[in-house]
C-alpha cells in the first residue's frame, strides 16, 4: 500500500495507475467519507451516492492534487461540498421527507459491557445528529476525524477563532442535550 500521510498524490505522474491510487484511496478514507456525508446529510442513501461522487471526483483530479492539505481534508472537503449541494437542491429541499435516522446494523458481542458502551455512543451520537450543522461539522471533524483547527477551518472556509467558538457552543449544547436527558431518567 502507498504510504497516503505523504501527499504522494501531488508527486503522480501522469502515466501512474490511477486505479491503484483510487483502490488506496476508497480502501483508506472510504468509511470516513461515508460517514461524514451521513452526518451532514442524515441519509445513507445520499451517503452512499455521495461517497461515490466524491471518489470520481478525487479519481479525475488526481494530478491535480497540490498537497496544500492532507488527503483526508481534500476528500472531506469534496464530500463536505457535494453534501451541502444534495441538502440544498429543490428535490430535497420540497420533495422529499427526511427519514428517521437509522444507523447501520453493527455485530456485537454478547459481553455485557460492550453492549453497554454502544448504547451508549450510540446515545450520544444521535444527541450530536440533533444538533444545527455548523456545530455537527465541527464535532464530528474535530472529534471523530481528528482533524487541526487550521484544517478545519480552511475546509468549512471559516477562520480558526470561528471554528473555536462553535466547537465551545456545540460542546456546551451537547452538554445541555446530555444533561437534559440524564435528568429526564433521574426522575
Amino acid at each position: 500500500m502507498i504510504d497516503l500521510e505523504r501527499h504522494y498524490l501531488q508527486y503522480l505522474a501522469p502515466g501512474y495507475d490511477r486505479n491503484e491510487v483510487l483502490r488506496d484511496l476508497m480502501t483508506t478514507y472510504g468509511d470516513d467519507v461515508w460517514n461524514f456525508a451521513y452526518f451532514l446529510t442524515r441519509r445513507a442513501d445520499a451517503a452512499d451516492d455521495i461517497s461515490q461522487e466524491v471518489f470520481l471526483i478525487a479519481y479525475s483530479k488526481l494530478y491535480s492534487f497540490r498537497g496544500e492539505c492532507s488527503v483526508k481534508s481534500w476528500l472531506l472537503t469534496i464530500a463536505r461540498n457535494k453534501s451541502l449541494h444534495y441538502l440544498q437542491s429543490a428535490f430535497i429541499r420540497k420533495v422529499t421527507l427526511w427519514d428517521t435516522v437509522l444507523y447501520r446494523k453493527e455485530t456485537s458481542p454478547s459481553a455485557e459491557h460492550i453492549m453497554f458502551e454502544r448504547l451508549e455512543t450510540k446515545q450520544l451520537w444521535e444527541h450530536v445528529l440533533t444538533l444545527p450543522r455548523k456545530f455537527r461539522e465541527v464535532l464530528i471533524l474535530d472529534y471523530h476525524y481528528g482533524l487541526p483547527m487550521k484544517e478545519i477551518a480552511e475546509l468549512l472556509h471559516v477562520s480558526e477563532g470561528t471554528v473555536k467558538s462553535r466547537l465551545h457552543r456545540a460542546r456546551h449544547k451537547l452538554t445541555a442535550l446530555l444533561k437534559h436527558e440524564t435528568e429526564g431518567e433521574g426522575r
